[in-house]
């Protein structure tokens, strides 16, 4: 059985691919940033796409009466920790945006995605409570699940919060539906290293950011934590997961590796280096040349998106579209609990 799904706030669409492998057909989509869903028309044909601010397109949804699913993931600056982290800030309220959509279109269940914060700090308590009484206004039992993207077989430490709801009479979701697709995560060294070095055949798409030492680096007992270099990106581990991949890569928050560590097996340069900044020792200031940031190419590899998945704009656009992506492997599996509810469970 094959079920149809409006996907809003889309992006360049990771959750529409991880719920279509799932078995949920998108009819129609919505999205406001150009470059962005360039790449999903690409990428997505026979879909009806509905450009723009998605308040402008309420009205319009209520011709998918008959959908299943209505998903997607409101901006989240608003609400991360990386952010500002203000309620009142104009992106925050598109959560609510979200919820008159799924007034318009009364689906059989919905997926609305977002930071973790958004799901635990006491400080989004009062929106966390205002939607759930909405959604259950509406007729919608909704449960708060937090996920880790490593726990689904994506080489990525990423925690998300998902606002499942499933209507009253259409079955009931447990969070243990999701256990039978968790898998344990590849390293970054199995996820990306048979692409080849930065610069070659199937990686060419390299990040120019210069990576410069900081002045007065932050030091924490890993050498994958803190400040060592400037900007906000961090060193990773090829032998381990990377952090969440953040939407402003492309220049110095792109994720830092060591790529003679990563091919060669070599003992890593940034453990060396680390280790002489905890012990007070005189370092030199030149950065060897394997010292690098993560491509596009490992980007999109660490995000699970499919090979042959095509790309639109500027390559600080790309990075922008990778990094809010859902992760396809993580879609799959929440589309894949998801339907289990609507189905086995309503029975």
């Amino acid at each position: 059985m094959e079920f149809t799904g409006i996907s809003l706030f889309t992006g360049a669409g990771g959750m529409d691919i991880g719920f279509k492998e799932a078995g949920i057909q998108t009819i129609a989509a919505n999205e406001m940033d150009k470059s962005a869903f360039a790449t999903y028309k690409l990428n997505n044909k026979g879909v009806e796409y509905l450009e723009g601010d998605i308040n402008n397109h309420l009205d319009d949804l209520i011709k998918y009466k008959a959908v299943d699913i209505v998903y997607g993931g409101p901006p989240c600056q608003g609400f991360s920790v990386a952010g500002k982290m203000d309620a009142d800030d104009p992106r925050s309220q598109l959560v609510f945006s979200f919820a008159r959509a799924i007034e318009n279109i009364k689906p059989k269940a919905f997926v609305m995605e977002n930071v973790k914060a958004l799901g635990k700090l006491n400080k989004f308590e009062n929106v966390r409570q205002k939607l759930l009484s909405q959604f259950y206004d509406l007729g919608y039992d909704c449960k708060i699940v937090l996920l880790n993207a490593k726990d689904f077989g994506v080489p990525q430490s990423r925690e998300r919060v998902f606002f499942i709801g499933i209507k009253n009479g259409e079955g009931i979701f447990h969070e243990s539906l999701l256990d039978k697709y968790k898998e344990n995560a590849p390293t970054i060294r199995e996820t990306i290293a048979h692409l080849g070095k930065a610069g070659s055949k199937h990686n060419s798409k390299i990040c120019n950011a210069k990576i410069t030492m900081a002045k007065n680096p932050i030091l924490r007992k890993s050498p994958y934590a803190g400040m060592m270099f400037n900007g906000q990106g961090r060193p990773i581990n090829p032998d381990g997961w990377s952090s969440t991949l953040p939407a402003s890569m492309g220049g110095n928050r792109t994720p830092i590796i060591d790529e003679r560590h990563l091919y060669d097996f070599h003992t890593s340069w940034l453990e060396t280096h680390h280790k002489s900044l905890m012990e007070n020792k005189k370092i030199k200031n030149t950065l060897p040349k394997y010292i690098r940031r993560l491509t596009i190419d490992e980007a999109l590899l660490l995000q699970t998106f499919p090979s042959d998945y095509q790309f639109v704009g500027s390559q600080s656009k790309v990075y922008s579209q990778i990094g809010n992506a859902v992760p396809i492997k993580l879609a799959k599996a929440v589309g894949s609990a998801v339907i289990a509810a609507l189905t086995h469970n309503s029975k």
